[in-house]
């Protein structure tokens, strides 16, 4: 029986969280998506199909002063900067969808933040 990779596990979760979490223009959902070298987040809202604020550490602004693109210093300022935008953008309210990323650590501290930052979710 061939062993299922971390990777298609993770899919697995995110496919089955994803039947029931979805974005509306009144509260749209805010995914974060966590990679080796970065961390990345995106308002979006599913009705209408289109992205309404995002925020990574891949960005120029948002990558200067850190020590590192992937720690949990890193995450925090990607959430700040996420909430920053949605409230910029008019939305308070969103859908957290981690992916199916455990909560805890890079996911857990972007979360806090946005929350902190004024997000509710």
């Amino acid at each position: 029986m061939p062993r299922i990779s971390k990777d298609e596990s993770r899919r697995k979760r995110h496919a089955r969280l994803r039947r029931n979490l979805a974005g509306s223009a009144e509260r749209p959902r805010l995914l974060v998506k966590r990679t080796l070298h970065h961390i990345y987040a995106a308002v979006v809202d599913d009705a209408k199909g289109h992205t309404i604020a995002s925020a990574s550490t891949r960005q120029k602004d948002l990558a200067d002063g850190l020590e590192s693109t992937t720690n949990i210093a890193a995450a925090e300022k990607i959430g700040q900067a996420i909430a920053a935008k949605a409230k910029q953008a008019g939305i308070t309210q969103v859908v957290f969808d981690r992916s199916g990323l455990k909560y805890h650590g890079r996911v857990k501290a972007l979360a806090d933040a946005a929350r902190q930052a004024g997000l509710e979710f």
